[in-house]
């Protein structure tokens, strides 16, 4: 009997391959960038909050439409920096460009 063992691509190399990046090292860069984007939202999240008296007894509705309209558009911008600071930033251009895109086809439909 001979077995052929097929291998399967790694999470790697599937997510190169989603993401149309040229090499493995660039998946590696894309990575970092989303860890240092998350760790540098997670510090600043709360002072940026208390900045804006919003702390744990602020009602859940107001906290989440606060943190919606304030810390996500920051992610966004600290995103693009540190794809800037990676060599990465078209990469992340192309991302928030379909997101616009995204958002900008959303709100026309409840417009209509």
């Amino acid at each position: 009997m001979n077995k052929q063992k097929t291998s399967s691509p790694s999470f790697l190399q599937k997510l190169q391959a989603k993401w149309g990046l040229e090499s493995m090292w660039q998946v590696v860069l894309v990575l970092l960038v989303f860890a240092a984007t998350g760790t540098t939202i997670m510090v600043i999240k709360k002072p940026l909050l208390d900045l804006m008296g919003i702390d744990m007894s602020t009602g859940g509705f107001w906290k989440s439409t606060l943190y919606f309209l304030f810390v996500l558009p920051l992610y966004q911008i600290v995103l693009l920096f540190y794809g800037f600071v990676f060599g990465q930033f078209s990469f992340f251009w192309e991302k928030e460009k379909k997101l616009v895109r995204l958002f900008s086809r959303s709100r026309k439909k409840v417009d209509s």
